[in-house]
């Protein structure tokens, strides 16, 4: 209250012109309503500008265990920033590279450099046109195979996949259950649909039974009339919290109400789970319960795009009306050579045992990593088989000298503010990897003890 409170003296003073404060302006349009809003920027001038070092760092390296930092430094409060030709070596704890497969080098990286001389960079078309070569064919199926539904579409961009294929899933007359904490590609996705959404809280199920309830029994709005569809729309991680969707009592009750059930795997497939296989392997659902299996990979695999697992007649009619498979670009070569060779090896399908060995390495540094920081007195969330780690920070002034702090001790972490969180739940976010080392994580557990110890940031009473 008192840094608001003080943004709008700020804002005051310098409108009366007593004071000078560089912000941007659009240039007078007579007769139109200005394209750039003042006071939405109010965040934006008068705390973001004072921390916004803490994001945006670029690096000049793979982003593997550990990374390359590109230094910077800045004359004008966060204004620009000049590169100063330095770097800074730190161990690597922001990227989701949860499997290590984010290299540049090994078999993944060998299978797609030899990829590129037979079909090279580029696809140049869309699925519906020229866009479909035969190693976008092997990888639906192969991605079809591991989370074990009997089809798969893929698509070039994780984001598209939840906010350009709920539209042709559900639309007027339909309602979608949406959880409060849902990313947002779902949420964009349930706008641009055009149905009905409601939002119930995050991974509460007496409220989503309430929610349930009220639509078979009132449907809807005004008219009455029953719902078309009811979809309920889950994360197997919840990026932000570290927690797992209750997938069992979610099933539970879709079956009981009649309801369709989405599941985001985007941070859960390859992550958790004894074999790599997520959220339903995690929690002892049947795939067969989900109607829809959305994933992305981006993080386990070390690639980019996303998928859609389901049924042979939805993937039908996905490929039909899908705005990403209708009018994006195909994922490019390269990028499908780098997810079917870090499948096969999550699959064992290359003959050796390497991929369940990371995923063994995975749970041991979560599981560690998780109660060595509780143990120091932190305040965690999220639950005990999830790789993102969120550390409370509370306040955002702390968030920066956080962030600063530790890569000054050759820790890079992932700060996370408003409006991402709310304003005073601002937090560190940690996603482990199984190409950390325990000496990695040694000594960023004492860097972050060092730097907790010096901000006051160990607020948990529950110390071991």
């Amino acid at each position: 209250a008192i840094f608001v409170v003080m943004g709008y003296v700020s804002d005051f003073l310098a409108k009366a012109g007593w004071i000078k404060l560089p912000r941007a302006k659009e240039p007078g349009n007579p007769g139109f309503v200005p394209l750039y809003a003042d006071f939405e920027a109010f965040y934006t001038r008068n705390l973001y500008r004072r921390v916004c070092d803490c994001w945006e760092r670029p690096i000049c390296s793979e982003p593997g265990a550990e990374f390359d930092v590109m230094e910077r430094v800045t004359h004008d409060y966060n204004r620009t920033y000049k590169l100063t030709g330095k770097t800074i070596h730190a161990i690597n704890l922001g990227s989701y590279n949860y499997l290590g497969f984010a290299q540049k080098e090994g078999p993944c990286a060998d299978a797609v450099e030899t990829s590129v001389p037979k079909y090279g960079t580029g696809v140049c078309s869309t699925r519906h046109e020229l866009g479909t070569l035969d190693i976008h064919k092997e990888l639906e199926e192969l991605s079809a195979r591991f989370v074990r539904k009997p089809a798969a579409m893929c698509f070039g961009m994780g984001f598209a996949t939840n906010s350009m294929n709920i539209p042709a899933l559900v639309g007027k007359g339909c309602l979608i259950l949406s959880d409060k904490l849902n990313h947002t590609s779902l949420v964009l996705g349930s706008r641009l649909s055009g149905a009905c959404v409601d939002v119930f809280k995050h991974n509460n199920m007496r409220s989503l039974e309430s929610k349930l309830r009220k639509a078979i029994t009132q449907g809807q709005p005004r008219t009455h009339r029953p719902w078309k569809k009811i979809i309920i729309v889950v994360e197997g991680v919840y990026s932000m919290e570290g927690t797992i969707g209750n997938l069992p009592e979610i099933v539970r009750l879709k079956k009981k109400y009649k309801a369709y059930l989405y599941l985001d795997e985007a941070h859960s497939i390859g992550a958790i789970g004894r074999t790599g296989r997520g959220a339903t392997e995690s929690c002892g659902v049947d795939p067969e319960d989900v109607d829809i299996m959305m994933g992305t990979f981006t993080k386990s695999f070390g690639a980019s795009g996303g998928y859609i697992a389901a049924n042979k007649d939805v993937i039908g009619h996905l490929k039909r009306h899908s705005h990403s498979g209708c009018y994006a670009v195909s994922m490019p070569v390269p990028v499908a050579q780098q997810i079917i060779s870090s499948m096969r090896i999550i699959m064992g399908l290359d003959g050796t045992d390497e991929g369940m060995k990371r995923i063994r390495a995975l749970a041991e540094n979560t599981d560690y990593f998780r109660r060595r920081l509780k143990e120091l007195g932190f305040i965690i969330y999220g639950n005990a088989d999830s790789p993102v780690i969120p550390l409370l920070l509370y306040v955002p002034c702390k968030l920066a000298a956080f962030s600063r702090e530790l890569l000054r001790r050759g820790i890079g972490v992932v700060v996370v503010g408003f409006p991402a969180t709310p304003i005073i739940e601002s937090r560190a976010r940690f996603c482990m990897s199984a190409a950390h080392t325990r000496e990695m994580l040694d000594k960023t557990l004492k860097a972050v003890s060092e730097v907790g110890e010096s901000l006051g940031l160990k607020y948990s009473r529950d110390k071991h």
